[in-house]
């Protein structure tokens, strides 16, 4: 019973004196005592406690209001034109509705606490960490009287407005990030599909494999044993950035390397995608989409430096280690007439993170 009314008696059991020297210091820790509680406006008058609660719940259904436009502005100024002013129109309307409605939560929830609830301060000796069952009753109450004194069970005007004023305020973001998608048009019906998308890349029959960034074509007698070359497709170069240059280099970027003939163990049929130990892989990881960059000579391993997901070239670039779920799709090679690298074909399987539905 007396180790349950004194909470730190098993703490003093355990205190042992200081081997150290006990040193007087002329300015000792005075007592901390709290000065007396000083009431507020709202603790001595009714009629201000209701108007704070008012101001309260009022800017709470302001930025109800203000996450409601930032969603009708993203409507009401498109950018699909692409023009300057279509693009700072939304933006700005956007961004006043978000940043309104973020703030009348913040002041809302300050002006909640300095007026409403309760602001007496008090000292709680330190305790025990191990929990007993006074312990854990105690810690029950302190919930209990948090509420009480918050108002937050109470005051349901209050409670009901800042509960919707933060699920309003994420509705902003989720429409924006609707936008960050590609659309399909009549035009271009597969824009918004992403498995076609990465179902098709630039590279063709006979298109040759050229350096990244410079454009090089590369030759099979340019590849030594334990290279790796990062390499994109030649044809990439009369791409303009308006033509989307790095969306089809996104998808089309590839890594070449060279390894010893009686090393490589091919995927069944795939016996000819290769050229004199030569193989193309996509560097894009099959996890989430990262460059695939760091190669290990010796043991023909490729490293995706984002989550560690590692492929082994040697056996068809299948996965040993790591979250990746399947293989880097292999890029089909040969050589042409002037001994230059070509693709004898585009990707036999979307490139890419492994999530997107595969046909």
């Amino acid at each position: 019973m007396a180790h349950e009314e004194d909470p730190l008696e098993h703490e003093r059991a355990s205190w042992q004196p200081s081997p150290g020297l006990a040193v007087a210091v002329p300015d000792p820790v005075q007592n901390d005592e709290l000065p007396p509680h000083r009431e507020r406006v709202t603790d001595k008058d009714p009629a201000a406690m209701k108007r704070a609660v008012r101001t309260v719940y009022t800017l709470f259904y302001l930025s109800v209001a203000a996450s409601i436009w930032a969603v009708a502005a993203y409507m009401i100024f498109p950018i699909e034109d692409g023009q300057i002013t279509s693009i700072r129109h939304n933006n700005l309307f956007i961004g006043l509705g978000i940043a309104l409605a973020l703030l009348a939560i913040g002041i809302g929830a300050i002006h909640w606490s300095k007026a409403i609830m309760s602001d007496k301060e008090f000292v709680e000796p330190r305790h025990a960490t191990r929990g007993r069952d006074s312990t854990r009753e105690a810690a029950v109450k302190a919930f209990a009287d948090a509420n009480e004194e918050s108002g937050f069970g109470r005051r349901a005007m209050v409670r009901n407005s800042l509960i919707a004023a933060v699920v309003a305020s994420i509705a902003p973001g989720v429409v924006l990030f609707r936008g960050l998608a590609p659309h399909s048009s009549p035009s271009n019906p597969y824009a918004g599909d992403p498995v076609h998308l990465l179902s098709h890349t630039m590279w063709k029959k006979g298109m040759r494999l050229a350096h990244d960034p410079s454009g090089v074509p590369i030759k099979a007698s340019d590849v030594t044993l334990g290279s790796a070359f990062h390499v994109i497709p030649e044809a990439l170069a009369d791409v303009t950035h308006a033509e989307g240059y790095l969306d089809e280099k996104a998808k089309a970027i590839v890594l070449l390397m060279r390894l010893p003939v009686d090393q490589l163990h091919p995927e069944p049929g795939h016996e000819d995608w290769g050229f004199d130990g030569i193989v193309a892989y996509s560097k894009v990881c099959t996890h989430v989409g990262c460059p695939v960059a760091l190669y290990e000579q010796q043991t023909h391993h490729l490293l995706c430096p984002c989550h560690q997901s590692q492929f082994d070239v040697s056996h068809g670039a299948r996965v040993i280690f790591g979250p990746a779920a399947r293989a880097l799709p292999q890029l089909p090679i040969e050589v042409d007439a002037e001994g230059y690298i070509v693709a004898k074909s585009d990707f036999q399987e979307p490139v890419g993170p492994s999530f997107w539905e595969r046909h």
